[in-house]
């Protein structure tokens, strides 16, 4: 099956008839994608700005990476679940936008150097602290997730 297939076959389902249907449900969808994009927002902001030097110097990296990591995954996992959904609203608008296209591919790097990032400082030890490369690495991963941001608000003007 092709992915245009795919997405004729999501049209086609009774999911996403009743989305299109429904007066508040895409609108109730898009409220707990923008919770979930909240929640992973600020935990991958905390993180970034700890390996970066910027916040929390005395907490361990390692630390601050488990503590994140339920907001990380939660939040993560709410933005998927809720964003198949609203891709189920109107599925051959969202393969025809380029935009959407460019949010799907900058996501799937963001979420590979984010768990290369969240590996990396889960081994830091003690109070050491994350190198010059990782520092950078840190820096793009939040460059990153702002340009999946920004794709995805591209997503409603292309």
């Amino acid at each position: 099956m092709s992915l245009l297939e795919a997405f004729r076959w999501v049209e086609h389902t009774r999911l996403s008839i009743a989305i299109r249907a429904s007066t508040w449900g895409f609108a109730i969808i898009e409220m707990i994608h923008l919770l979930g994009l909240a929640v992973l927002g600020g935990a991958i902001l905390v993180l970034g700005l700890r390996m970066a030097g910027v916040i929390l110097q005395r907490q361990p990296l390692a630390r601050v990476a488990r503590g994140v990591a339920p907001l990380l995954l939660g939040g993560l996992l709410t933005m998927v679940c809720s964003g198949a959904l609203l891709v189920a609203d109107g599925p051959l608008r969202y393969y025809a936008n380029a935009a959407f296209r460019a949010k799907m591919l900058l996501l799937v790097i963001a979420v590979a150097c984010g768990i290369a990032l969240y590996r990396a400082a889960r081994r830091i030890s003690g109070r050491g602290e994350p190198s010059p490369w990782l520092r950078w690495a840190a820096a793009l991963s939040l460059v990153l997730w702002l340009a999946v941001g920004l794709a995805g608000r591209a997503i409603g003007v292309l």
